[in-house]
């Protein structure tokens, strides 16, 4: 008679990336990550920046959370995006407390100098494996140095974990040689539970006789806002009396969404809540919306989406990068093309028919668990 004995190994793992003070779905990734680590019995712990962004590239209105700190997690403020000296030190405590994975989330071609130098002397002890969880590597807008910059960054890894197939795709253009993996964006489980669409509305005081779409998150231009707009307009999507509900900050100038909904007659169709969604008003949102819709112009995969499966909301999804694998199309959702026409049909189809998704919702939502992305983190092909 043989036995199995499966023995578990304690990692030490820094996570180098956006946290508290800093608010948005970067942090709220790496803190979740985190929790998912320690739930493993890993030690973690999160450097994070204490200068992130310098004003050009964060035109929104505040980088910071109003919330109280995070008590269950260890978060450090010691990395200058700008300051190649912070860099030299940030790297040179790595390199000495060898972590076994060093985790950075990539999402900017900016941050590489600054990421991709602290990588390059972390690994430097021959013990830190660098792994890359990938939001993109080719970046929505598009900048000079981009490509020399997500060049170097790619080189200063051990291998990358992307979110999307489509991403995953694209590392090629930067590495053929390193371990690469697909695994899907976790949920996002931490905003809260389901519950009753009438306590929802209540919270957000609006009106229970009305039924509401929901456009969420940053409002920037590749998010295509515009286009659902338009959509909004189409006769098919007007005679159904439905409103948008438009949560999120502008990231910079919201006036031309304004007057495009002025122009088009919407009125008071488009429910406008265009500040931060603290994460304790998220849950309202999702469960007052009958259908989230993405329509977006580019895209690798979504946040949002993970928002919606949790809550357990249909989607309309536009086909760009990675959103399609994510919903599938009839069964979860809607994936049409970038265009007013397209989304409005979907919208229509949705409320005159109202077909029930929930069964695969329920089926998709096992897909995204945080211990498949810790798996894929901490994997073999990592090793040395």
């Amino acid at each position: 008679m043989s036995s199995v004995f499966i023995i578990f190994v304690s990692m030490k793992i820094i996570i180098l990336g956006t946290a508290y003070p800093f608010r948005g779905g970067l942090a709220a990734f790496n803190e979740r990550l985190a929790r998912q680590f320690a739930a493993e019995g890993h030690e973690v712990e999160i450097f994070t920046f204490t200068l992130q962004y310098p004003g050009f590239l964060f035109p929104g209105k505040t980088q910071y959370s109003d919330a109280p700190a995070p008590a269950d997690i260890r978060i450090r403020r010691v990395l200058n995006s700008c300051n190649p000296l912070s860099w030299i030190k940030v790297g040179r405590t790595v390199r000495r407390m060898a972590p076994d994975r060093l985790v950075i989330k990539f999402w900017l071609p900016f941050m590489a100098p600054c990421l991709g130098t602290v990588a390059r002397m972390a690994r430097r002890n021959g013990r830190t494996r660098v792994v890359s969880v990938l939001d993109n590597i080719i970046p929505h807008e598009k900048r000079p140095g981009d490509r020399l910059f997500a060049r170097y960054f790619a080189r200063s890894v051990d291998g990358f974990v992307a979110m999307s197939q489509s991403v995953l795709g694209d590392t090629l253009q930067f590495d053929s040689h390193k371990p690469k993996i697909f695994c899907r964006h976790p949920l996002y489980d931490h905003y809260g539970a389901v519950a009753p669409r009438g306590e929802a509305l209540a919270r957000l005081g609006l009106s229970e006789e009305n039924r509401y779409l929901l456009f969420f998150g940053l409002i920037r231009d590749y998010k295509g806002l515009d286009l659902l707009l338009e959509a909004m307009a189409d006769s098919r999507v007007a005679q159904l009396g439905v409103k948008l509900i438009v949560a999120g900050e502008f990231y910079g100038d919201g006036a031309a969404y304004l007057q495009q909904a002025e122009r088009l007659g919407l009125g008071d169709r488009v429910v406008w809540r265009t500040e931060f969604v603290p994460d304790n008003m998220v849950q309202h949102f999702f469960n007052a919306a009958d259908l989230v819709v993405q329509p977006y112009k580019s895209a690798t995969q979504s946040g949002v989406t993970q928002i919606a499966y949790h809550f357990g909301k249909p989607m309309v999804v536009t086909d760009v990068g990675g959103l399609a694998e994510m919903v599938p199309d009839g069964k979860a959702g809607y994936v049409v093309e970038p265009l007013p026409g397209a989304i409005a049909a979907a919208i229509s189809d949705f409320y005159g028919r109202r077909p029930d998704f929930s069964a695969t919702i329920e089926e998709e939502k096992r897909k995204y668990s945080w211990a498949l992305m810790s798996e894929a983190i901490l994997n073999k092909p990592f090793e040395i």
